[in-house]
């Protein structure tokens, strides 16, 4: 059978070549044509186009950007007819997939949601255009089939891929050896481009009198300069190690991270390191969103353990003196923070979220 995989950032990258993985074992003739990244094209996918040009954070940058996003979504929608699947898989990525989904259920394909939209935290509208325009949501969050449930629909918990990633991991013992007994602190400041741009430089200023080594974890479509350039502006190019393609390699060996919002900060609690969550936006984005967002929290692991695990340093919160307190705090609450990463592994479950999550999808496929 041919699958056509949309993922528009590093994490949908990582769970779709997961899912990938899965479908294989269930349809040895899979085919795979692809939206995303080096991950998936290493699980066997065609590219169609890499993450790494499609992916605009934030109101402001997809209103500048919005004649290139309507460009990819006719791109996107002449390839699907060209290459006429069997199924549509959605991960994530909802400004882009949303729009594709509508007009893919035109077409008569059959369409797949793994990874649905936060359509919890705003947007709750859109539920039901989500449920309308796909055959089958796939869920990863323990509290997400309830919520689908409320409104009449029926969505499958197959349990959180982080799970599977972090399972599978294997340590690279000639690089974390070099950090034996040593007190690293990670950086993980996100994988875009316009996020670097405003949380690096706030993390690095924390961090100038610190004495710990500061590895910063280089994101997979991100170009070394972009890093390079803030380090030196900041005068930390000769205190900071930019690494590549090792972020679990660095959690597994760190004391302690600053992570930006997103999918970093549920990885970070699963290797049971403390962390400040640092989040900051374009000033009118973050107004925009701020009247927008119903819920207490942006990280998943407070989200998800539904109190306050580990602190949110948001917007105008995230300052040098803020993020100095907090890495204080980290060395205090240690066992505790610990307690709580444990409590929140348990919720999450076991390993095989992506075995289940392609079952179903090949079910779905037999069924029809």
């Amino acid at each position: 059978m041919k699958y056509y995989l949309i993922a528009g950032e590093a994490s949908g990258d990582l769970h779709a070549s997961n899912l990938m993985k899965g479908l294989k074992k269930l349809d040895g003739d899979a085919q795979f044509i692809c939206w995303g990244g080096d991950k998936m094209q290493e699980a066997g996918g065609t590219l169609v186009e890499h993450y790494r040009n499609t992916a605009f954070m934030g109101f402001i940058e997809v209103v500048k950007n919005l004649r290139t996003i309507f460009a990819y979504i006719r791109k996107c929608k002449a390839s699907i007819l060209r290459e006429k699947p069997d199924v549509l898989i959605l991960i994530d990525y909802p400004g882009f997939n949303l729009r594709i989904a509508k007009w893919a259920a035109s077409q008569k394909i059959k369409i797949v949601y793994y990874i649905t939209p936060q359509v919890w935290a705003w947007h709750q509208s859109r539920v039901h255009a989500l449920a309308k325009f796909t055959d089958l949501l796939l869920v990863i969050l323990p509290f997400e089939s309830a919520f689908f449930n409320k409104f009449g629909y029926r969505a499958f918990y197959v349990g959180h891929p982080l799970t599977d990633a972090i399972h599978q991991y294997k340590p690279d013992a000639q690089f974390t050896n070099l950090y034996k007994n040593k007190d690293v602190i990670a950086l993980l400041p996100g994988s875009r481009k316009q996020e670097i741009a405003l949380i690096l430089p706030r993390m690095l200023e924390a961090l100038k009198s610190s004495d710990q080594d500061i590895l910063l974890a280089g994101a997979p479509a991100i170009p070394d300069h972009l890093y390079l350039d803030i380090l030196e502006q900041h005068g930390m190019k000769n205190k900071v190690t930019l690494v590549r393609d090792k972020t679990y390699d660095i959690l597994s060996i760190a004391s302690s991270a600053l992570v930006g919002s997103g999918t970093a900060t549920l990885e970070t609690a699963l290797f049971k390191v403390p962390q400040v969550v640092c989040y900051k936006g374009h000033f009118i984005s973050y107004q925009i969103a701020k009247r927008l967002v119903n819920i207490p929290y942006i990280s998943l692991v407070n989200l998800i353990a539904e109190k306050e695990v580990v602190k949110e340093l948001i917007q105008d919160q995230l300052t040098t003196e803020n993020i100095q307190q907090e890495l204080k705090t980290l060395a205090l609450r240690r066992s505790e923070i610990i307690a709580d990463y444990e409590a929140l592994t348990q919720l999450l479950g076991n390993a095989g979220a992506s075995d289940k999550a392609a079952g179903q999808i090949y079910q779905l496929l037999q069924e029809s």
